[in-house]
């Protein structure tokens, strides 16, 4: 590899930015593909997509029949969760057997203490003093808001809409979400971006305990990661 395309590769990983390395076998030719990179023109367009969202490399056979490889980079996932009640307390363990980093922010220091959290970075601060410069978030993030608060929720939950999160979900009923959308309308976000939270958060698996939610949150989560952001889930009663 050039020294130059070494240290775009290099500055992508640095700033959390998936980017491809993809050289052909048989002459040893290489280009670099950004995760924001117009991929309508490009013969593996399709390939090149997968794998952003799959995180795997491997090696394809081009348009021309050639043989590639795609060495991937994608940074590790990260779950970065509003609130640090019961239900973050089982997605800290099942976080951390799926391969996510996770983050917890909650201002309510009876919650947000470190004996409940012994294992996690753990911010007992409002979201606005920590993100985005303590707790960036980007398309590589997920964010789960579930204090019910919406003093807490409603301001990381714009950001990690503005920072095109892979997944942004809020815990809350139809009821408790229709007050959010109003919140958030008012606040100058538009109906496309509301329309990318899942609420009420989770898979629908009739999910009842913080624990079962817990699981609920973290399947849906891993569904948006691997197949890509389409469509919010189908609506269900949640928890309110």
């Amino acid at each position: 590899m050039d020294l130059p395309l070494l240290q775009r590769l290099n500055q992508e990983r640095a700033a959390r930015r998936g980017c491809i390395l993809i050289t052909t076998i048989a002459s040893g030719a290489q280009r670099l593909v950004e995760e924001d990179t117009d991929l309508s023109a490009d013969p593996l367009a399709e390939e090149l997509s997968t794998r952003f969202r799959s995180g795997k490399s491997g090696m394809v056979v081009g348009a021309d029949g050639a043989q590639v490889f795609l060495n991937v980079h994608v940074p590790p996932p990260r779950l970065v969760v509003i609130g640090a009640v019961h239900i973050s307390q089982a997605l800290a363990l099942i976080a951390k057997i799926a391969g996510f980093d996770m983050a917890v922010i909650d201002p309510r220091t009876a919650f947000a203490s470190p004996e409940r959290f012994p294992d996690v970075p753990l911010h007992a601060d409002w979201p606005e003093e920590i993100i985005p410069q303590t707790v960036p978030l980007d398309r590589y993030t997920a964010l789960a808001a579930v204090t019910h608060d919406p003093k807490i929720d409603d301001y990381p939950l714009m950001k990690a809409l503005a920072a095109r999160c892979f997944y942004v979900g809020a815990l809350g009923s139809r009821k408790t979400h229709a007050a959010r959308v109003a919140r958030l309308a008012k606040a100058g976000v538009s109906q496309a971006d509301i329309d990318r939270i899942r609420a009420p958060i989770g898979l629908n698996i009739g999910a009842a305990s913080p624990a079962e939610i817990a699981i609920a949150i973290m399947a849906e989560v891993i569904d948006a990661l691997r197949k890509g952001e389409t469509t919010p889930a189908p609506v269900h009663e949640g928890v309110a």
